[in-house]
């Protein structure tokens, strides 16, 4: 079920007019609107929830929220007024925290025992602004700043205000008093110089510079096609670059495929609408029995790729979970390279007890087809867990001696703790293979 909040701009520019005789904030109400017929068009959109904050300080600009109706949301945007100050980092963290408020309670984020893509709650910020200087009751200000401290419970363990489940996107009004005799430039609308956008970037989403009503809709369509069920992961190369395809020059500069920051797309299972899984993405740090507290993660995981080629691993009984990665420079690379048969392998760092780099816990690979490039997530350190298993189940026909034990043993060593047995989130470990497998220690 998708969260769409708008945050809509109400500070007293939002009253200036434009060249169509409407005000900005007008033009706000209508866009609110115009999207919500757009993403109507979907089926999906019966399991929508859509939320509207403005600029005015907590908990006034909160206008419809987690009890609010659909109809409260719709009375309160056509009774929104424009009178107040640009308060916009103040307001990106009321959007936030609002947000936010239910996961430590859910468990959602399941701090401690690894990142699992398919607990989520997708949630797009759509902010509609004009871009003008930020103001606040101690003046004006160059950058965005959002507010660092939060009554909200959980908030510290999590060093942005965001999660990776969460993009925020914006729509910078630049729409003239005047009508323009110039025309108007055709393709994409371009990104706002506006403070928002780096923060619209660093969650995955970005803004756009809205110069006219044909680039508002254009905009409006392809926000539409940004609800995705999904979450934003930092992948970034680790080791040397692949040896260079045949009349290709190899460049030693970074490329734009080394760091890809982009979703990972989690589709819903099609018979219960939910999506299932069986692995987490590590934590980025062994985990410490002794320590009352846990370390602050980042809102995306830092998932580390090696280029040397490896053989993707599969064997039967045991589950892995398969992910689609959005377009982007990397998947365009691998793409390329057109070796559907191989993958590179994924790690993240400080995951393992005694390696900084830590234990493979899947790879990525281009599709049969050559169409999508995958993330597989498997058991961690899955090279060395899956031929034991395939000769457990091949070889010594669930029967295993005393030398498998102790190479199975050895192995549990180097996996971290929250892979064993269930969460207190629940992490279905297909059947609880895991304990399965570890009954075979019991002597």
């Amino acid at each position: 079920m998708p969260v769409l909040l708008f945050l809509i701009d109400t500070s007293a520019s939002m009253n200036q007019r434009t060249h169509l005789g409407t005000t900005y904030l007008d033009i706000a109400k209508g866009a609110v609107e115009t999207f919500m017929k757009l993403r109507g068009r979907d089926p999906a959109s019966r399991g929508d929830r859509y939320m509207l904050v403005n600029f005015e300080d907590v908990p006034f600009g909160i206008k419809a929220g987690w009890k609010e109706s659909h109809a409260t949301f719709m009375t309160e945007l056509r009774n929104l007024q424009a009178t107040g100050l640009t308060t916009i980092g103040q307001s990106l963290r009321t959007a936030f925290d609002l947000l936010n408020l239910n996961r430590l309670v859910t468990g959602i984020d399941n701090y401690g025992q690894g990142r699992n893509p398919f607990f989520l709650e997708p949630a797009i910020i759509i902010t509609i602004s004009d871009g003008n200087k930020l103001t606040s009751s101690s003046g004006v200000q160059d950058e965005l700043h959002l507010p660092l401290t939060t009554p909200l419970p959980g908030s510290e363990l999590t060093k942005e205000p965001f999660r990776w489940d969460q993009r925020l996107f914006a729509l910078v009004l630049r729409i003239p008093g005047n009508a323009s005799v110039e025309p108007e430039p055709l393709g994409g609308v371009p990104p706002d110089d506006s403070p928002i956008t780096p923060m619209c970037e660093v969650t995955g989403g970005r803004s756009y510079s809205v110069f006219s009503q044909r680039m508002l809709n254009q905009c409006l369509e392809s926000l539409v096609q940004k609800i995705q069920s999904g979450v934003v992961i930092n992948f970034e190369k680790t080791g040397p670059d692949p040896p260079p395809l045949e009349g290709k020059i190899h460049i030693c500069f970074v490329q734009p495929w080394h760091c890809c920051h982009k979703l990972i797309y989690v589709r819903p299972n099609p018979k219960t609408g939910v999506p299932i899984g069986h692995w987490p993405i590590p934590e980025a740090f062994w985990p410490d029995q002794n320590s009352p507290t846990l370390p602050p993660r980042s809102a995306h995981p830092h998932v580390r790729f090696s280029c040397l080629d490896a053989e993707p691993m599969v064997i039967d009984k045991v589950p892995f979970d398969k992910y689609e990665l959005e377009p982007s420079p990397l998947t365009q690379y691998i793409l390329e390279r057109k070796s559907p048969h191989t993958c590179w392998q994924v790690f993240v760092c400080n995951s393992a007890k005694y390696s900084d780099l830590g234990q493979p816990f899947g790879y990525l690979k281009a599709s049969t087809a050559l169409n999508c490039v995958n993330l597989f997530v498997m058991p961690y350190n899955y090279p060395v867990l899956l031929p034991l298993l395939d000769d457990l189940i091949k070889v010594h026909k669930f029967k295993p001696t005393i030398k498998w034990r102790q190479s199975f043993e050895n192995y549990l060593k180097t996996m971290p703790p929250y892979y064993i047995g269930v969460s207190g989130f629940g992490i279905n470990l297909h059947f609880n293979f895991c304990n399965f497998l570890l009954h075979f220690l019991v002597f």
